[in-house]
């Protein structure tokens, strides 16, 4: 009984061992991933990028229309009012009597027209520079969308490399169980690290995906659209290193968009106030009429040649004014109060975003400070050194003097620091991006 139950269990682990071996070797494919999203001919560049976004993005280009709404109300400001028109016609019902009166009433706008035009100017000003500053913050949104997929791209190509490696040492390991020389537990533990990586690999893949999806989103593309992207995270942060950035001295703060937009801003305030206090003052209206009336009487009387004849006449009659608003009661003091409460929102809010630009600048110059200064350590040679410590292993353990548990170890040793060396490449970038945004730099 224990023979036979010892016979069915050898049988069950060999049946089990055969099929995962042949699962591994059937799911796992060591063609590389990366490249299928990575062209460095054709491929999407970071400025085509960013020129493609605020040329296509539709909120921009909502955006873009309230700076036309702007600019079309500033035209209506500096118009005059029309003139009025009048014409009457009056008839005696049965008689023959009649008078037509034509009555034309012209206003002056006295004192406005600068107030509305000066209004008008600071909001076409301030809706421009919030333009600006959405062309700035969708330039930096690009920038950091297109860093997102360059990692998760750079940590596609390091999984690629890795699950190669993986599967030539599967290869290598089935040989020498074929051959005898390694026991199948060995085989069986590559495997299964083999089929790992390549689960691994797939979730990476699709991060891509996904962070490919973000981008076209923002770039204001259909998602059905396909497209590689040609930049990859060590070449953005390299040119990012070689563009010259503007000065971070806090006076550099008030070329920003938002910061100018509220400067604008406090202007209208100001051109508000000084509107409603000319809508206040006095305003006059010159109006003329002319009045032709033909009346008579039934009775006759003797013309100038001794003729009797109906007595009638024909009068013409003309007549001008002006008519003045005098502010007396109402001198527009609700709107002018009214107005110099938005003026002191408008200061406050002001100083509010100087100083929210100046913590920024000063938190994404820090950030990249030490973002660089962590690249640096990893450019000193700690993954040369890595790779040379796995491919060291790996050679002493073909040639017999090493586990594979010590090559698992390296393995995974080294993919731990290529990840951390994605991430120090991300952090970098995140920081150029977000001190780039904080000084107002566009592209």
């Amino acid at each position: 009984m224990r023979t036979r139950t010892a016979m069915y269990a050898g049988i069950g682990v060999l049946v089990w061992t055969v099929g995962v071996n042949g699962q591994a070797t059937s799911t796992v494919q060591s063609e590389a991933l990366a490249p299928k999203y990575l062209d460095a001919v054709t491929g999407l560049t970071l400025q085509d990028g960013i020129g493609r976004a605020l040329e296509h993005e539709p909120a921009i280009r909502a955006a873009r229309t309230e700076a036309d709404v702007a600019r079309g109300m500033r035209l209506q400001a500096a118009l005059r009012p029309n003139p009025t028109a009048s014409f009457i016609q009056q008839e005696e019902p049965s008689g023959t009597d009649n008078q037509t009166k034509v009555e034309v009433q012209w206003p002056l706008d006295l004192f406005r027209k600068p107030g509305r035009v000066a209004v008008a100017e600071r909001e076409v000003e301030a809706r421009e520079r919030a333009v600006a500053d959405r062309e700035r913050l969708l330039a930096a949104d690009v920038r950091t969308k297109y860093g997102e997929v360059a990692g998760a791209l750079r940590e596609l190509a390091v999984s690629d490399d890795v699950v190669a490696a993986a599967v030539r040492q599967s290869v290598l390991v089935r040989a020498r169980v074929e051959q005898g020389s390694t026991p199948p537990l060995e085989r069986n533990m590559v495997d299964v690290e083999v089929r790992r990586l390549e689960a691994e690999r797939l979730l990476q893949a699709g991060r891509v995906e996904v962070a490919l999806v973000a981008l076209k989103r923002i770039l204001g593309v259909s998602t059905d659209e396909r497209f590689q992207v040609r930049d990859t995270l060590e070449s953005l942060v390299q040119t990012d290193v070689a563009v010259p950035l503007p000065s971070a001295a806090a006076p550099a703060v008030g070329t920003r968009p938002d910061v100018q937009e509220a400067e604008a801003r406090l202007r209208a305030a100001d051109a508000r106030i000084d509107r409603a206090r000319r809508e206040g003052r006095l305003d006059v209206s010159l109006f003329g009429m002319y009045m032709r009336m033909d009346a008579g009487f039934p009775q006759q009387g003797v013309n100038s040649k001794g003729d009797l004849e109906r007595v009638r006449g024909l009068f013409h009659y003309l007549s001008g004014g002006a008519m003045v608003t005098l502010p007396l009661r109402n001198r527009n003091q609700g709107e002018i109060a009214s107005a110099q409460a938005v003026r002191v929102g408008a200061e406050a809010t002001l100083a509010a975003v100087q100083l929210t630009a100046q913590a920024e600048v000063a938190a994404a110059k820090a950030r990249d400070d030490y973002a660089r200064r962590a690249l640096a350590v990893y450019a000193e040679g700690a993954r040369t050194l890595a790779r040379q410590n796995l491919d060291v292993v790996t050679q002493t353990y073909e040639l017999g003097r090493a586990t594979v548990f010590d090559v698992l170890t390296e393995q995974r040793r080294y993919l731990d620091l290529e990840r951390a060396y994605t991430a120090a490449l991300r952090e970098a970038y995140e920081a150029r991006t977000a001190l780039r945004r904080a000084l107002g730099d566009v592209r």
